[in-house]
């Protein structure tokens, strides 16, 4: 009989964790089933959360089927690092996302204990985690959403920052967030918790995400708080705000006047209602390709990164291409202003850690507009290596499992010798040899040259980039070869 009630007492309880919480139905999933990959040191035993030791597993809030949109958020909730808020900064805002159709899962991550890497590899595991099981779940891999509330908001927007592609999110909502992990600026508790209690000036520095933004890498942000908050400073959302701003990501910051700190979904919280309103306002605002969208990596220079565009993320060409191709494909910008394809140019593109992190997008397509910068004097008495350098390059990304098809762009005109650039050597050097390494490797070519021969109004006044109008130009140019070319019908 004692043995039949205890079972009676489990079940009950078990039916109760599944109808408790707002009525929501749910399920955990554990991570790390093949083993933990790292230790904070007092992880691997049981779970005893009154002394912060957490077992790493998500908990899922799937919505209803008929108002499921595809778009899943990771809650990171916060605690300073030396414990977790599962409730009112987790599994209390459900139902709230459910009912608008998007699925959630809250985040119980291991603490640091002065391990940083530990609760970051747990976050970075459940997105993957989500992304392996989109298919069963009804997400949409390229609508993958994190959260973060205080600490958990520094947890969130490390990930959002500095995780691989597989695993970076593509959008981030922080919760009066904890952003640099400077002393004195910041909340110190969670320094401490997270990377020990004597940091050295670099690690500070290393942790504090405000300094580590690069444009067109860093998922769109949205930041709520309140300005009487007196446990993390203000001014950590602000420099955040600012630095993504800096960096043409987009963003946006509400600041309300009262609330303090920790209010998470707390009905108490005086600008709740609005707070609500704001948050569903930005995220229907938010778009995404679709679940089986066609990767596309534009690789280049400062004229792919969008030099001289007001608001690149708008009006630069992998921006505008993303447009007019639709939503059956993730355009990506990989472009970073002044590199070469030499590798003994003074700025060489595959050394750059931009170049990594498109071959972590594993694209489908990749557009190569490289070429410009290798003109320069500096650069150019290498020429002879041009060939085997862009060789390499395409043969690490013939080798991606996506098995990419790569489109080679010859340089838009120069009209001016600005910035030491020559267009004589681009006409009688570069052009050549990208035309016998699309002849070799059997790719298509891009003549963006020729395009914009005669076209000075497509250029800004540097004579060498192009303006909205020229990124226009190369977007349609782009996409008509990506349309015309069937071989890139592979899903």
């Amino acid at each position: 009989m004692k043995k039949w009630f205890g079972i009676f007492c489990f079940l009950g309880i078990v039916a109760w964790g599944r109808t408790a919480l707002h009525a929501q139905s749910w399920f955990d999933v554990k991570l790390w089933e093949q083993g933990l990959p790292n230790t904070n040191g007092r992880d691997g035993g049981p779970e005893r959360q009154q002394d912060g030791i957490y077992t790493p597993e998500i908990r899922v809030f799937l919505p209803d089927s008929a108002k499921a949109t595809g778009r899943i958020i990771l809650a990171c909730p916060g605690g300073g690092y030396s414990f977790i808020a599962l409730g009112h900064e987790g599994y209390d805002w459900a139902p709230y996302f459910n009912e608008m159709g998007i699925a959630y899962a809250v985040l119980k991550y291991r603490l640091p204990f002065g391990h940083p890497e530990v609760p970051v590899s747990d976050a970075q595991e459940a997105i993957r985690v989500i992304r392996r099981h989109a298919a069963a779940w009804r997400i949409n891999p390229y609508d993958v959403g994190i959260m973060g509330s205080s600490a958990g908001g520094h947890l969130a927007s490390t990930v959002a920052v500095k995780a691989p592609f597989d695993c970076r999110p593509d959008f981030q909502i922080l919760f009066y967030p904890v952003i640099s992990m400077e002393l004195n600026q910041t909340h110190n508790g969670s320094v401490y918790s997270f990377i020990g209690k004597e940091p050295s000036h670099e690690e500070q520095l290393r942790y504090s995400n405000e300094r580590h933004i690069r444009r067109h890498m860093v998922p769109p942000a949205l930041l709520l708080l309140s300005g009487d908050d007196t446990v993390v400073p203000v001014s950590n959302s602000i420099k955040y705000y600012t630095a993504l701003s800096q960096a043409e990501v987009p963003a946006a910051m509400h600041i309300y006047p009262t609330g303090g700190h920790g209010w998470g979904y707390n009905s108490s919280f005086a600008c709740h209602e609005q707070m609500l309103a704001d948050l569903k306002a930005w995220l229907e605002g938010l778009d995404a390709p679709d679940g089986d969208a066609l990767r596309v990596a534009c690789v280049g220079n400062s004229i792919t990164d969008g030099y001289g565009i007001s608001l690149s993320e708008e009006h630069g060409y992998p921006a505008v291409l993303g447009r007019k191709l639709g939503n059956k494909y993730r355009v990506k910008n990989f472009g970073v202003s002044g590199h070469t394809m030499l590798q003994k140019g003074d700025c060489p593109y595959m050394k750059n850690d931009v170049y990594r992190w498109c071959k972590e997008f594993n694209p489908d397509v990749v557009v190569i507009k490289l070429g410009t910068n290798d003109s320069k004097p500096q650069n150019w008495k290498y020429k002879d290596e041009f060939m085997t350098d862009a060789q390499q390059m395409i043969d690490e990304l013939k080798a991606l499992p996506a098995r990419p098809d790569i489109y080679l762009a010859y340089p838009v005109k120069a009209m001016s010798s600005a910035f030491d650039i020559s267009d004589s050597v681009i006409v009688n050097g570069v052009i050549p040899m990208i035309r016998r390494l699309a002849r070799k490797n059997k790719l298509k070519v891009i003549d963006l040259h020729s395009v914009f021969d005669g076209h000075p109004e497509w250029l800004i006044s540097d004579g060498i980039h192009p303006n909205d109008k020229g990124a226009a130009v190369i977007a349609e140019e782009v996409k008509k070869a990506i349309l015309e070319n069937t071989g890139n019908e592979k899903k």
